[in-house]
């Protein structure tokens, strides 16, 4: 008993069309991820508009977008609490700074040694885990008997939360270097100096500027804490003012400035680490 072809639906028309259609989308451009987020801060922005023009929340506790906005030519202008936000910016800006150049220069020898030494990993590797954990607030009053109210304690307290991701980082990128490198060096007759600074610090360089950018968050995060302390100026400082006297669209204002900030500091790391190991970026 034979089955004649006549009957059966056509499905070679109906797999060619599929296979067309799977090659307009291997054709067509993906979405750049900044139409995706810019698309998406469009959207946070009009749940946060429509949220203030019908009064679902309180304006006391959220005022609307143009009332940050305002408040932001105010500050620029104006100021808040006898300084401008330049001058806040400015003083931020410098603790920030400050406290990342103790990091680096404390943190990178201090990773080079957990990295390359068993006696080094031996007495750093409790001081770091015992530093990594704790909140800044917790030592901030330590820190505040030690050193005092002055600008002192306010950058230590920064590198104090700086510090763990740039010696982790780096002691993470010595044990990455490859062996083949480091016995071609000493092969050649290298020194351990000169393996260390021609072979070891430029393969663990992708790793030290990776813990420098967690390292600047954590710095931005502990900001805050620190500028509690008899400070005049700061972003922190005026954030904190303004939440004691409910001036919420300031409060708001300060946090999106300092979002902004961060944002370009992390923009610039990116380039700088571009520009200093392109290898490692095209992994």
């Amino acid at each position: 008993m034979s089955i004649s072809a006549e009957g059966l639906p056509p499905i070679m028309p109906a797999a060619r069309h599929v296979d067309e259609q799977r090659e307009q989308s291997a054709e067509r451009p993906p979405l750049p991820l900044v139409w995706i987020s810019l698309a998406t801060i469009t959207a946070l922005l009009f749940l946060w508009s429509l949220a203030s023009s019908y009064t679902l929340v309180s304006p006391l506790f959220l005022p609307s977008p143009v009332a940050v906005y305002q408040a932001l030519r105010s500050l620029a202008v104006t100021g808040f609490v006898d300084a401008t936000l330049a001058e806040h910016v400015g003083a931020s800006l410098l603790r920030i700074f400050g406290a990342l150049a103790v990091a680096l220069v404390v943190g990178v020898p201090a990773g080079l040694a957990i990295g390359a030494s068993r006696v080094g990993k031996g007495i750093l590797d409790p001081i770091v885990e015992f530093l990594r954990p704790l909140p800044p607030l917790a030592y901030l009053p330590l820190v505040i008997i030690w050193l005092g109210i002055g600008e002192a304690s306010k950058i230590a307290v920064i590198a104090l939360a700086m510090l763990p991701p740039v010696i982790l980082s780096t002691a993470t990128g010595v044990r990455s270097a490859s062996a083949d490198h480091v016995n071609a060096a000493r092969s050649f007759g290298a020194s351990r100096l000169q393996v260390l600074r021609h072979v070891i610090v430029p393969s663990a360089l992708p790793s030290i500027l990776t813990g420098t950018r967690i390292a600047l968050g954590a710095g931005w995060s502990t900001l805050v804490a620190a500028e509690l302390v008899a400070a005049t100026r700061g972003l922190g400082f005026m954030i904190q003012s303004a939440a004691q006297f409910l001036v919420t669209d300031v409060v708001i204002a300060g946090i999106v400035v300092i979002a902004a900030v961060a944002f370009l500091f992390e923009l610039a790391a990116r380039l700088i680490e571009r520009w200093l190991v392109p290898w490692a970026t095209r992994r």
